[in-house]
C-alpha cells in the first residue's frame, strides 16, 4: 500500500532443520529456545533451570528479534501463538525493540508506540486465539507503518520513534509469546524498500478511518 519493495534480503520457509539459529540474522532473548523444526521457526520459553535462577527476565515466553531487518522495510510472515496465557504485554509481533508493537488479547489487537505506553489503533475483529495462523504484509518507512491481515483487517499509524534509525543488536522484527505458550513463524520474506512512495499513497492513507491516540497506564511498571 506504501512502499514499493526492492531488494529481497531474508527469504526463509523453514524448510532444513536447524538447531542453532545463524549468529547474525537471530537474537534470542531471555534464554528463550528457538531452532528450524517440522518445517516452521519454533519458540519455546526457556527452561525451568534457567527461570529459578533469574530474578528477572526469566524467558517465561518464547521472545525473538531479527536484527537485520531494514530501518524501512516491507515483510510477509506467518505465525502463531501456540497455548500459554496471555497477560498485559504478552503475546505480540514488534518492529524495533519497544518501537512499534501489535499487541494481541482475546478483546483484540492494538498497535503500539512509545514503548506501549500510546496505543496508535485497535482491531477488535483481530483477536489472540491459540494456534490459529495468522499472516501478514507489513510496511515501515519514514515514520509511518502499515500491516495488512489476512481477512482484511488493516493497521495504520505515525509516529516520530518509527522514523529513528535502530540501534545495533537484537532490533528489527520480533515475536514473543503467551506465557508459557509456544510461537511458530512460517514462509517470512523482507525486502529493503526504495526512496519513493507507491503511487497513490497519500490517497489511500486519507481513507484511513481516523484514530485519535490514547495513552496507556502501563499497570506492569515495576513488575519483574
Amino acid at each position: 500500500m506504501m512502499v514499493v519493495p526492492g531488494k529481497l534480503v531474508i527469504d526463509e520457509d523453514f524448510s532444513k532443520d536447524v538447531a542453532e539459529l545463524p549468529k547474525g540474522d537471530w537474537v534470542r532473548r531471555q534464554g528463550t529456545r528457538w531452532a528450524f523444526e517440522g518445517g516452521v521457526l519454533k519458540g519455546r520459553p526457556s527452561t525451568a533451570e534457567y527461570q529459578a535462577a533469574r530474578s528477572h527476565h526469566k524467558g517465561t515466553e518464547a521472545r525473538l528479534s531479527l536484527p537485520r531487518t531494514p530501518a524501512d522495510f516491507a515483510a510477509s510472515f506467518r505465525f502463531r501463538f501456540v497455548g500459554g496465557k496471555e497477560t498485559p504485554i504478552v503475546p505480540f509481533v514488534e518492529f524495533g525493540h519497544h518501537v512499534c508493537r501489535l499487541r494481541f488479547s482475546s478483546e483484540g489487537t492494538e498497535l503500539l508506540a512509545e514503548g506501549e505506553s500510546l496505543r496508535l489503533a485497535k482491531a477488535t475483529g483481530l483477536r489472540f486465539e491459540p494456534g490459529k495462523w495468522y499472516e501478514v504484509f507489513t510496511e515501515m518507512k519514514g515514520g509511518e507503518f502499515v500491516a495488512q491481515f489476512e481477512g482484511g483487517v488493516i493497521f495504520y499509524g505515525r509516529h516520530a520513534s518509527f522514523a529513528v534509525p535502530p540501534k545495533s543488536g537484537g532490533n528489527g522484527i520480533g515475536f514473543a509469546g503467551a506465557t508459557g505458550g509456544n510461537v511458530e513463524v512460517d514462509d517470512l520474506k523482507v525486502w529493503e524498500v526504495k526512496k519513493a512512495y507507491k503511487a497513490g499513497w497519500d490517497a489511500r492513507r486519507s481513507a484511513f478511518p481516523g484514530f485519535e491516540p490514547q495513552k496507556i497506564e502501563k499497570k506492569w511498571q515495576g513488575k519483574k
